[in-house]
């Protein structure tokens, strides 16, 4: 994963890989826990700034994400962030609700749902808005998988 390294302004992983919270993985990246995460030293959630966004990531387990986004929704809000991301569901999702960009990035292992592509999101922001493209495996797009949003 340190394909991007430099490449990108910043490298998040949303739980659930079953390393240790200081496996050199994680050198360049933010993580939080995941329900499959056993090492007590992740944090269950992770506040970012990258000029204008607020990112506010959680695994999602604990804001029952499996039930919708609301949890999550209140979360972000409290956080101040205008970008949340989350695991758990295995699912690729992206999609804007209260001026809150939402985004999983499916899973590069065990993908679930209607899509059962391994998968990664990359977000690209700026003034007028987000791109959310998903890659495979081989760091090919997902064509179907692109998303646009207004901020």
């Amino acid at each position: 994963m340190n394909r991007y390294v430099g490449m990108v302004d910043h490298m998040f992983h949303c739980g659930d890989s079953e390393l240790k919270a200081n496996d050199e993985l994680w050198e360049h990246f933010t993580v939080v826990t995941g329900n499959c995460d056993y090492d007590p030293e992740y944090k269950k959630e992770q506040v970012v700034t990258i000029g204008k966004d607020v990112i506010y990531m959680t695994h999602g387990h604990l804001s029952n994400v499996r039930f919708g986004l609301t949890m999550l929704s209140v979360q972000a809000q409290e956080a101040g962030a205008n970008i949340a991301l989350f695991g758990h569901i295995h699912q690729a999702v992206a999609e804007m609700d209260k001026h809150i960009l939402f985004v999983n990035p499916g899973s590069i292992s065990q993908p679930r749902g209607p899509i059962q592509i391994p998968s990664y999101a990359i977000i690209e922001s700026d003034e007028e808005g987000y791109q959310v493209a998903y890659y495979n495996r081989a760091h090919q797009p997902i064509e179907e998988l692109v998303a646009s949003f207004k901020r």
